[in-house]
């Protein structure tokens, strides 16, 4: 297997720019009133995902690493949350929120198998 010398290179690092991606598509419908809300917070919260995965890898410790995967994934399961909100409260249609959210899904497993991989060499 070949060494990652840059994020950019990482899978879990792409899912999450995909979401981000996401994020910002579907915020976009959501109403004006929510734009220093709901709005705001859902992509503070995604744009933290793929930051914290390259932070992390830019680090010089497995250990800081490590934390900084937690709190991507921490970030991971409020944007779900979030979305989880703005559909019951009809921000957006259900399918153009079951996309990211699939997504979601995905990018966690691949947070929970890299942590699990790198607490190996702790």
């Amino acid at each position: 297997m070949a060494k990652v010398t840059h994020f950019r290179e990482l899978q879990v690092w792409q899912r999450g720019m995909d979401v981000v991606e996401g994020v910002y598509d579907v915020t976009r419908a959501f109403p004006r009133a929510e734009v220093y809300g709901l709005t705001a917070q859902v992509r503070r919260a995604a744009v933290s995902i793929p930051s914290n995965i390259a932070e992390g890898h830019s680090r010089s410790s497995t250990l800081e690493y490590l934390r900084h995967l937690s709190i991507a994934q921490a970030s991971l399961a409020e944007v779900e949350t979030q979305l989880e909100l703005a559909g019951r409260l009809k921000f957006a249609h259900e399918d153009d929120l079951a996309q990211i959210l699939e997504n979601c899904v995905v990018l966690g497993k691949q947070l929970y198998r890299l942590r699990d991989a790198l607490r190996v060499r702790v």
